[in-house]
């Protein structure tokens, strides 16, 4: 059983490799690959999209390593691989993402990335720091992480799920900003979860023994 962290030039992953090989270790869930080869994004048996930065440029960086983008999309929607988007990687998750230019997404959770607008215009972008999560749906990859456990954003935009039904957690700030979202073998955090102690191991713990 082999999970494999997309590398395509988003960002540091090394806090990401450590947490999800501490969980796959204590779960017996068997090796954690970082990697930017298309082969081996093939043959995964679980695929992680982390993603740091802008939108388009995250999205852009995906795109044109085509080898690397038609493996992935082949994996998660031919042969049902448990996928999970982290931060931007979840954003790309989207119909459309409105940051700074409008650039269309994968489309596996219909909706779109907008600034975060809250109602508090004390409330200052990006939401950056710990949040409290408030759970709206039951899911397993949220088995044993409650209303009220925290998480770690860092984040400027959001997504605005399409249908209700897809957006799993919620944090408030100055109103509701998707935290995770999910439907048939395909979830994502907004947050970081290898920075939310606690409940973002447990999150990590639970997608390595999903089976959906």
């Amino acid at each position: 059983m082999t999970t494999v962290l997309i590398d395509y030039d988003s960002g540091n992953l090394h806090s990401a490799q450590k947490a999800f090989e501490l969980m796959a270790r204590e779960g017996g869930h068997g090796p954690v690959i970082v990697t930017d080869d298309a082969d081996t994004v093939a043959r995964a048996d679980r695929i992680v999209l982390p993603g740091d930065g802008a939108f388009p440029h995250c999205r852009t960086a995906l795109a044109d390593r085509a080898d690397l983008s038609e493996a992935l999309i082949h994996a998660v929607t031919m042969r049902a691989v448990p996928f999970m988007g982290i931060c931007v990687g979840m954003q790309m998750l989207a119909s459309t993402g409105y940051e700074y230019e409008t650039v269309a997404g994968l489309g596996w959770v219909p909706g779109e990335i907008r600034r975060i607008a809250p109602d508090d215009p004390a409330l200052k972008i990006p939401h950056m720091g710990w949040n409290d999560l408030v759970i709206d749906r039951p899911h397993p990859v949220l088995a044993g992480i409650a209303t009220g456990d925290h998480a770690y954003f860092v984040h400027s935009y959001a997504m605005q799920v399409a249908d209700p039904a897809h957006l799993l957690a919620h944090a408030d700030y100055g109103g509701p900003v998707a935290a995770v979202v999910g439907r048939d073998n395909v979830v994502g955090c907004q947050f970081h979860p290898e920075k939310s102690q606690a409940a973002g191991l447990r999150l990590i713990a639970n997608f390595l023994g999903w089976k959906p």
